[in-house]
């Protein structure tokens, strides 16, 4: 126990080796672009990278949409009814919900 003490001693007076641990340390939490933080930050992009291409691909289905609704005068109606539960006026409306 005593050899592996004067080890660790020995080891520690070596100025080159203690500047180096202080600095990692230094680095990986106090610094002000420390690496646990880097490491949220670049999570944080990552998750907006994602979604933004989901946004990207709904803004595109939903343009797409869109232009056939207003070309397209069964799809205008169909959507209507479907969406805001719109009927004629000698109609009567039923909605069925699945419950899953």
């Amino acid at each position: 126990m005593k050899d592996l003490f004067k080890k660790l001693v020995k080891r520690l007076r070596n100025k080159y080796l203690v500047t180096t641990l202080v600095f990692g340390i230094w680095l990986i939490f106090f610094d002000q672009f420390n690496l646990i933080d880097r490491y949220q930050s670049l999570h944080a992009m990552r998750q907006l990278e994602r979604d933004r291409a989901y946004y990207e691909k709904k803004i595109i289905e939903d343009t797409q949409k869109l232009k056939e609704l207003k070309t397209n005068r069964e799809n205008l109606e169909k959507f209507a009814r479907e969406q805001y539960l719109m009927k004629r006026d000698n109609e009567d409306v039923f909605v069925f919900v699945d419950k899953d």
